[in-house]
Order: structure tokens, then sequence, then C-alpha cells
């Protein structure tokens, strides 16, 4: 069964998102919460880090920050989401060994090639897509759902789906056999909000069985 993996929005009210991150949470069952924020000071991120991380954590759900594995260290998170420019030198070897114990998860596109290597090089969790057009970012490859069913076959290190994931088209992913389902827009956007996103979401993993 895929389980909910939440990517904040682009830009938000830090005092606002704080009490829409914890509606969230308590709506359902979550995963995983990263954050990812771009063009901000480093002082900005730690404000942030610090307001949401124990809102995360409170509630057994692993709070990873996107790019930044320094500041996820210095900053008590679960785990980080690299993208394969944010890689160490040497690869994903060498950024395992960086990391120490803390989680790591690598996004790698439509590509068998990048994921089996960072399968066997210390990454705890893939990500493949985009599978849908997305508003939040541009998509620098579009994944076929069938990647998915031949990682799930092949491989036993959990896989991330993700790319303008919505309730409607979720069920292939789900069926594909997505370990996890990345979603923004389909939670944050949600005309009844947050909460509702994720309740609509969780039942459309559910159907999808």
């Amino acid at each position: 069964m895929s389980e909910l993996y939440l990517i904040t929005p682009p830009a938000f009210s830090l005092e606002r998102f704080s009490d829409d991150l914890a509606a969230a949470l308590d709506a359902g069952p979550v995963a995983c919460v990263q954050l990812r924020m771009k063009n901000v000071t480093d002082d900005h991120l730690r404000r942030v880090i610090d307001r949401l991380r124990p809102v995360v954590q409170a509630r057994d759900v692993a709070f990873f920050v996107n790019d930044r594995a320094d500041l996820a260290r210095e900053m008590g998170c679960d785990g980080v989401h690299l993208g394969q420019e944010d890689l160490q030198p040497g690869g994903v070897a060498v950024t395992r060994q960086m990391l120490g114990s803390l989680s790591f998860g690598i996004t790698c596109h439509d590509s068998r090639h990048l994921a089996i290597e960072a399968a066997e090089s210390g990454a705890d969790y893939v990500a493949f897509g985009a599978f849908f057009p997305t508003k939040t970012k541009e998509a620098k490859t579009r994944a076929d759902v069938q990647i998915l069913s031949w990682w799930s076959k092949m491989m036993e290190l959990p896989c991330v789906a993700i790319g303008g994931i919505t309730p409607q088209n979720s069920g292939s992913l789900v069926r594909a056999g997505a370990d996890f389902l990345a979603v923004i827009g389909a939670v944050w956007e949600h005309g009844g909000g947050p909460a509702a996103g994720v309740q609509a979401m969780l039942t459309a993993i559910s159907d999808a069985k």
C-alpha cells in the first residue's frame, strides 16, 4: 500500500503554514514531510526548520529537508532529499558516507541506471517523475508508470512517485507499486483545506487497491 509523502509548497507564511501542517498531519497517516525552499537565506531556513520540525516529529512523521544535507544534520532532521546535482563529488557512495546515519533519498527522474546506482550505493529511497504535469517546478523528464512496476519487481528499496499527483490520477501509480506518493498541490491547494486534501489522497490510495 502506498503511503503519503508531503512536500511543502514553494512559498508560505510560517505562522499560518505551521497550523496548516499540523492539521494536515492530524487528518490521517503521513509517512514523511519534505521542506522544500529555494532562494532563501540559511538563517531563514533555520527558522523554518525550527518551527516545523517539532510539529512533524511530534506526530512520529519523518522530517526531511530538500538539498541541504548540512542543515539537515545541524538541525536534527531525519533526512534529506537530494537531486542528482546535489550529490557530493564521488556520487552517491561518498554522499552516503558524509551523511552518516541520516536518511536520504535521491531524484532519479526516469532513469533506471541512476536508480540502480543509487540503490547499490546506499540511498534509502529513489524518486521517479514527473508522472504528470505540475505547476510547482518545470519537470526535466516525464516518467512512465512502467518504471514503478519494473522497480517494485526488481528491487526492495522503496520508490517515491512525484509530479502532478492528485486523487484523480494516483490510482495507476499505487497499482504499479509506488511505495510513496509525493504531493504538493493536491494537499496545500485543496479547496477544502490541507486536512481535506490529505483525506482525499488517502481515500484515493485505499480505493486503488
